[in-house]
């Protein structure tokens, strides 16, 4: 096991409109075994307003230093020392507090770092085809539409279950918002480390500002911007739900479904990687597999292979599964037992807790079959490799595919195919042989973010 040595316990500043800011007495941040490993600044309501009011009065950055800015940020993000930490540190200590296994942490640096780089071409790809860039646009002079922002300050209320969330606002950045980031207090390590790199590249500190607060300060975060986007589970999607101002980021439920005319076996790896692949705590982790005939088979093959997953720390390089305070993984385990109800359990029955000895626990794969597709566990997506596996026929239709952020279409049904694409609630649609969790640059997530922060302007320019 590889371990990088750390000065216990470090402080993480806010990064405020006037640079660092720390409060006198900061709230601790522990690793799952329950260790302090850093020192958090919560910022006060203040202090939140004030900052929120120096983001609407800065200007964006501007357009000619964007690609050398970004490019800069993303080779300081991926190798720099930020913060008083090396990149091999700052991995460490993400592993340890949030419980992804150390080689996710290691590939989301790099994803991370290259979606950085490409954050401006990225955010573009959502332009309208009719819409020009702005008024110097030759296309302006003979009647058109400009592509503008609905807003001026973003805010970004995130999740700390994966490095990976900090990605998206990135467009936001390059698209003109200032933005302000309120990290999660789990895993604030990766929105310091971006932020700082961004910083350090060039980007003023009015520009974009990182703002730890308490659950109640959040809400004013989200408040005083024009736009924000918010993670959590269904409780903040209903909380958003008549917001207009808020995309909210929740549940995935993504799924596989594998019609009569392909041969699950020929595609076992993939499914696996779905569930099994970033720890399983992605909102793109494949949470349910719908087969058009016995699904006992595919269950079986499913759980004997996640079953021979090893349960390690997370810092260990080994590491493939999530680790939790020991605590939370026995609630999860008695909650996962409930919602189980009536299932036939082929990993995971017995439990998903793992202790580990310290004060944590790893938390396991769990594969359970239901008898139909429209049973009510399909809706569960728990914070580990958890798949229900369930029988799908044709006269279930796409009804038990709907409100799925991926859905992995092993199929060549086109009829069948065209009914997914037109389906409003499923996000995004993978045909073939490619796994859930598979994401890149200018793809969108759940639609472009440029959907939801521009909007195209008519404008007409008769001099």
């Amino acid at each position: 096991m590889t371990t990088v040595a750390l000065a216990d316990p470090i402080y993480l500043d806010a990064l405020g409109p006037r640079g660092a800011y720390r409060t006198r007495v900061p709230t601790s941040v522990t690793d799952v075994a329950g260790t302090e490993v850093a020192r958090l600044s919560l910022v006060p309501p203040l202090f939140v307003t004030r900052a929120m009011a120096a983001l609407r009065r800065a200007g964006s950055i501007p357009s000619a230093d964007l690609d050398g800015l970004l490019a800069a940020a993303a080779d300081a993000f991926a190798s720099g020392t930020i913060g008083g930490l090396s990149v091999r540190e700052y991995e460490q200590l993400v592993s340890r507090t949030s419980g992804t296994p150390l080689s996710v942490v290691h590939a989301a640096t790099d994803g991370t770092a290259r979606f950085v780089r490409q954050a401006r071409s990225s955010a573009w790809r959502g332009r309208p085809v009719g819409a020009a860039c702005g008024l110097r646009d030759s296309a302006v002079r003979e009647g058109h539409a400009v592509w503008v922002r609905q807003g001026d300050v973003f805010a970004v209320n995130a999740s700390g279950n994966h490095p990976g969330v900090h990605r998206l606002w990135l467009e936001a950045l390059a698209l003109g918002y200032r933005v302000a980031v309120r990290p999660s207090r789990r895993e604030p390590f990766t929105p310091y480390r971006l932020v700082g790199a961004l910083r350090q590249a060039g980007v003023r500190d009015d520009q974009l500002v990182l703002l730890p607060t308490d659950h109640r300060t959040a809400d004013t975060v989200v408040r005083d911007a024009d736009r924000a986007v918010v993670y959590g589970g269904d409780d903040v999607v209903a909380k958003y739900a008549n917001d207009s101002g808020v995309l909210s980021q929740g549940p995935g439920r993504s799924k596989i479904l594998i019609t009569a005319d392909t041969d699950w076996r020929d595609h076992l790896d993939t499914i696996v990687a779905s569930v099994a692949d970033e720890g399983g705590t992605a909102c793109v982790n494949a949470t349910a597999v719908l087969f058009e005939g016995d699904p006992a088979p595919l269950a079986e093959a499913v759980a004997a292979r996640l079953s021979a997953l090893p349960s390690l720390p997370p810092q260990d390089e080994r590491a493939v599964l999530p680790v939790c305070a020991r605590e939370r993984a026995h609630a999860l385990s008695t909650y996962l037992g409930t919602v189980a109800a009536g299932t036939r359990a082929w990993l995971g029955g017995d439990g998903i807790a793992d202790d580990l000895g310290d004060g944590s626990a790893v938390l396991r794969p769990a594969v359970h079959q239901t008898d139909s597709a429209d049973a009510v566990q399909l809706r569960s997506e728990l914070p580990f490799p958890c798949v229900w596996v369930a029988p799908w026929s044709r006269s279930d239709g796409i009804a038990p595919l709907r409100d799925t952020l991926v859905l992995s279409a092993l199929t060549r049904d086109e009829e069948l195919l065209d009914a997914l694409l037109a389906e409003p609630t499923i996000a995004n649609l993978y045909i073939g042989d490619q796994p859930t969790y598979w994401m890149a640059p200018g793809v969108p997530h759940d639609s472009y973010l440029s959907d939801f922060l521009m909007r195209s302007k008519a404008v007409f320019d008769a001099w």
